[in-house]
Formats: C-alpha cells, structure tokens, sequence
C-alpha cells in the first residue's frame, strides 16, 4: 500500500511539470477564399525553455503531428515560420525559445462545413535537459469564420524567403562517393543572409542521414559540405531535386528546393 501511494505522488507531483514547460491550443483561425482554412498550432514555452524545428539538428528532438480523430479533413499542412539555431556544448539544434505559433492549412473533405479537429503533438522542450511531451488538443473550426487572427498572420508574415525572393542566382551540388556514404557539396550564389549563416539540408528521403555541415561564405557565393550515408545495407541515392536547402541567418531564412548537379 504504502508503495503505491508513494508512486500514485510521485505521478501526480510529476504532472504538472509539462504543463509549466510549455503549452499548446489550437488557434480557429478562418476560412479562406479557396475554400482552405488557415488555422494555427500555438505552442507557449516557460522563460528559458526552447522547442525544436522540422529539422531540429542532431541536439534537438523532432516534433511528431498526429491529426487521427479529426472530423471533415481531408489535408493538413504545416508552415513553418523562421526558426533560429542555437549551439550547446558544441552542438547544434534548430527551433523556437520564445514559443511559437504554427500556421496551418487545412482541406475539408466536405466543402462549407465546420471541421472538427483534433491534434496529438509529441515534441522535445528543452532547458538545460531535454524532455519528451505529450499533448492533445482540438477546436472546431467554423465555415463561416472570415475574420483573420493577428498572431496567425503574423506567423505567416514571418515565413523563409523563396530562391527568388532571397535573390539566389544559383545552386549546384556535387556528391563525392566514400566508402561510408557520400560528401554532398552545396555551392549557392546568392546575398548574404547576415551573420553566422547555418544551412540544414533535407532530403525527399528521410532514411538518408545527413551530418551537421559546415559552412563558409566567400563573397556572393555560400558552400556547405555534409556527409550523406544511407540505411545500413542500401546503395545511396540522393535526389538533387527533392533536396530542401534552408539557409539561416540573423536577417532571416531562405529555402531552396532542388540543386543542379553541374
């Protein structure tokens, strides 16, 4: 008996300390012209704590979506807004430490309905440790809701640039075959983005594993070099272009998809 009051204080001491980490609610949102509906996942984090990106870096701990038990909802997409990098004990991740608002866009299957909907996220926050979360959460979202919400919008405001936006004039990858795996060499012709620019590459197939790479900018021209290994057993097949190509800088974010082989 007295083992189990002692685990059954231990739960309950324990479950509130998510809850002091972080937060998260869907935002309703509206729906759009097209027919879509622009909704939005918040995620609130205490003073100090941080969570993580798409890509979060070998440091981090990828967020992981689960729209099960929805109602009317044929697509989710997720947009995600400008992350930062941050370096500890000499490793990187990728994410958000002032909490973040997720922008998502939403198909009904049933046009000019409500949708039900309903999000299990499971996702890293860390501090000076790192710790796995839990949560659920669900909305309604109206059909006949037109008015926009500010922290939404302002997420969207604050998307990466495209190649084009970001005036990038070029992009090559070579790929040097090892006895491991590959050496993938990234050349982008393009401004600078500010200060300690970071690249993340992400293959269209997410068994590849690709290093932490690094980086160096030579005037108009930024080169980043990676190591690519794929499954254990699988010969390497890279595809130049699938290839997502996110640049990071303290001026903002650009995403390139695809890169010429020469």
């Amino acid at each position: 008996m007295i083992r189990i009051l002692a685990l059954l204080t231990a739960i309950l001491c324990a479950a509130p300390a998510v809850a002091q980490h972080s937060d998260v609610t869907l935002l309703p949102g509206w729906r759009s012209d097209a027919g879509t509906h622009i909704a939005g996942v918040q995620i609130r984090l205490a003073p100090g704590w941080k969570t993580y990106w798409r890509r979060p870096g070998e440091a981090g701990i990828p967020p992981s979506f689960n729209w099960s038990g929805s109602d009317n909802v044929a697509d989710v997409q997720i947009m995600w807004p400008v992350p930062s990098v941050f370096w500890q004990s000499g490793m990187r991740s990728v994410g958000y430490d002032r909490g973040v608002v997720l922008p998502i866009h939403v198909t009904p299957r049933r046009a000019g309905q409500p949708i039900a909907l309903r999000l299990s996220l499971d996702m890293g926050v860390c501090r000076d440790i790192c710790i796995p979360v839990s949560a659920t959460t669900r909305a309604t979202l109206p059909a006949a809701a037109t008015t926009t919400d500010p922290l939404i919008r302002s997420a969207l405001s604050n998307r990466p640039f495209t190649a084009t936006e970001a005036n990038v004039s070029g992009a090559r990858c070579d790929l040097r075959l090892t006895p491991k795996g590959a050496i993938l060499t990234a050349t982008l012709k393009m401004p600078s983005l500010g200060r300690a620019e970071e690249v993340v590459f992400e293959p269209s197939d997410p068994r590849l594993w690709v290093s932490e790479p690094k980086t160096q900018r030579q005037g108009n021209t930024l080169v980043s070099t990676a190591h690519v290994q794929p499954p254990r057993g699988q010969p390497l097949s890279l595809d130049r272009n699938g290839l997502r190509i996110t640049v990071i800088g303290d001026r903002g974010a650009a995403e390139i998809l695809g890169c010429a082989a020469r």
